[in-house]
């Protein structure tokens, strides 16, 4: 399905950034190119609420509770741990403040947004280790926050992504918290940038090519880290015993193949997965409500984040 003429303003206006770019400059431009392109949330909401979560160093995270609309005091609601995107290395709670607010309200659920450190003042496995005890610190506090602990999803997009589908296997290898269900947005899960999407894609789609190889650097210093599986999921040796997997991909998006190969992978390891394809859509989609009304795919698939798998 071809790009809407709106999307296509969109990206010819975009910003074209090389590592020639001050990553402070790149920074503030990426959080108002995104805030620029969500539709801000209509209807009644309830404000977000600051919670501070210590990191496995003790070095303070702010996490951000959003409730969905309509929520009710003294309701056990499900919950969503959530990891914004921005290459390990842009992004922050306020870029991801709206999505935030429209996931809760698609998935009936509490979402926890986690602001974890950024690359490349805190390269991997800091920003999966804030994450992931942010993850843990809100499993044991469930009851205490209003949370279902048998309804604790993951999430996250693109970067974001990458962080909540590794934070997942380290639940799994740990023992960690329980969690009912993962959703990946469009995610970044393989450092070799080796599937086709990349060549259909990797130029004139928003995101290229040269600016992940510059976020895969920065998160990844250590070349040897490339193939650890908790940096670059799609190396992992096994995906079973993962949970229920919602996954949703861009049409237009380089990261395209290399997460729908994740989902097969899934599947066949015996994972219950939901995989779908948001056509005419880029990277970001979540993003980019106020853009094009195709963008609105990302929240209408999210609203079947409880649904029970298929028998």
């Amino acid at each position: 399905m071809p790009l809407d003429s709106a999307t296509q303003c969109w990206l010819a206006a975009a910003p074209d950034f090389s590592a020639a770019v001050p990553l402070a400059v790149m920074r503030s431009a990426t959080d108002a190119g995104l805030i620029a392109g969500q539709q801000p949330v209509t209807g009644e909401t309830r404000p977000w609420e600051a919670l501070s979560i210590d990191a496995q160093d003790g070095w303070p995270l702010a996490v951000r509770m959003y409730f969905p609309a309509g929520a009710e005091d003294g309701l056990m609601r499900p919950a969503v741990v959530y990891a914004h995107g921005g290459g390990w290395c842009l992004g922050g709670l306020d870029a991801w403040d709206i999505p935030c607010q429209q996931l809760a309200d698609a998935t009936g659920s509490v979402v926890f947004s986690v602001g974890y450190r950024l690359a490349p003042e805190h390269p991997f496995p800091v920003p999966l280790s804030d994450f992931y005890a942010a993850l843990c610190a809100i499993a044991d506090r469930a009851d205490a926050l209003g949370i279902d602990p048998q309804r604790i999803a993951v999430g996250g997009d693109s970067a974001g992504g990458n962080l909540a589908a590794a934070a997942c296997l380290l639940a799994r290898d740990r023992q960690g918290p329980l969690i009912a269900r993962q959703l990946l947005l469009y995610p970044a899960l393989d450092a070799a940038m080796r599937f086709d999407s990349w060549q259909q894609y990797g130029e004139g789609f928003g995101l290229t090519r040269a600016v992940m190889e510059y976020c895969w650097d920065r998160y990844l210093p250590d070349a040897r880290e490339r193939r650890n599986a908790l940096a670059s999921p799609s190396a992992a040796a096994s995906l079973h015993g993962l949970p229920d997997t919602l996954l949703l991909t861009c049409e237009c998006d380089p990261l395209r193949d290399e997460a729908e190969e994740y989902a097969r992978r899934l599947a066949l390891e015996g994972v219950n997965v939901r995989l779908a394809r948001l056509a005419g859509t880029i990277h970001g989609a979540m993003h980019m409500t106020a853009v094009t009304p195709a963008a609105r795919q990302v929240f209408e698939h999210c609203s079947r984040l409880w649904d029970e798998p298929a028998a």
